[in-house]
């Protein structure tokens, strides 16, 4: 039995600038780190001649071309594998929707699974671009390339999206001290709320392919408080971070009226009445994870706790996407 894992990601800095509309014409940049909460695949044979997929539905088909799952029938096609005496489960820490990038975790796993099968050995850079052909050039999706890459590599991670394609990756220069310290006052709280990313990015998409001036000059904006948070974040100045983070969530939704509603934005209220620092919601918006940096812990858990909100504790995921057995 094979069994492959990729981590989730939180956003650091930079967020929305790592879609082809934006990078193809200005570079982006973002800040992004894995955490221990993970997609799982798990691949093996079978004595039937038919390829059984399970995942929120059970397929059982003569092979992959007939799949109705997209991510799973294109990376099969890419992989020349039909799927056939095969069966293909997968399961997940966090569900699906809730913006810790779920769908690029998914992706990398699967691959990883798919390669270690045909016995090849794949870098995690050529592991992200696949799961980036898969979901941007063969599926359509207006979505961009950080969460392929960050579940990849894993780690706290700079990324920059050039021109032509291609990625440069390299480790946020960050001291051991305020990777504690981040992992013990960064709080993820479910606002219980999921939704679609692609319906959220396309509009974004849109406009930045026709050059929407208020959408390029937000996008520039918040690329610019990733370099912030970069340098922030390197010389341990963890309070200007939160600061950043609250600069970047004012921002990021002047960008799309279903970046976030009345209830979310009365939680976010909430909380930085109650000990946070700073604060966003994880991922395109409209639901999912709420994330903030606080500087008094309990006063925020027993403030979100009583609006009705799960926290999700988390510590960063150092591995990227990996086999656990093969």
């Amino acid at each position: 039995m094979i069994i492959s894992r990729s981590p989730l990601r939180i956003s650091l800095g930079g967020g929305g600038t790592d879609l082809p509309s934006y990078y193809q014409q200005h570079t982006g940049f973002l800040i992004a780190a894995a955490i221990d909460k993970y997609v799982y695949i798990t691949l093996h044979d079978t004595f039937a001649t038919d390829l059984i997929v399970k995942y929120s539905k059970l397929e059982r088909v003569p092979d992959a071309s007939h799949l109705e799952h997209p991510i799973i029938r294109e990376a099969m096609a890419m992989l020349e594998i039909s799927g056939q005496s095969m069966e293909l489960t997968s399961m997940a820490d966090i569900p699906a929707g809730t913006g810790l990038g779920s769908s690029g975790s998914f992706t990398t796993a699967l691959l990883k699974s798919l390669h270690a099968w045909r016995k090849n050995l794949i870098h995690p850079a050529e592991l992200a671009e696949q799961a980036c052909e898969i979901e941007l050039n063969r599926l359509h999706e207006p979505i961009g390339k950080q969460d392929q890459y960050i579940s990849a590599y894993g780690g706290i991670t700079c990324f920059k999206f050039l021109p032509d394609g291609k990625v440069e990756a390299w480790p946020l220069k960050i001291s051991d001290e305020t990777i504690c310290d981040l992992e013990d006052n960064l709080l993820l709280f479910f606002t219980g709320y999921s939704r679609s990313a692609s319906a959220i990015l396309r509009e974004q998409d849109s406009k930045s392919k026709v050059a929407d001036a208020s959408m390029i000059e937000n996008l520039h904006f918040v690329k610019d408080l990733g370099l912030q948070s970069q340098r922030a974040l390197e010389t341990g100045k963890l309070n200007e971070f939160a600061r950043l983070m609250d600069v970047h969530w004012q921002r990021k939704k002047e960008r799309s009226g279903g970046m976030s509603n009345a209830k979310i934005n009365e939680w976010y209220d909430l909380a930085m009445r109650n000990g946070a620092l700073g604060g966003k919601l994880i991922g395109a918006g409209g639901g999912g994870f709420l994330m903030f940096y606080a500087d008094n812990k309990t006063k925020l858990r027993h403030a979100m706790r009583g609006a009705g909100l799960k926290e999700v504790r988390f510590r960063f995921d150092f591995e990227g996407t990996k086999l656990v057995n093969s």
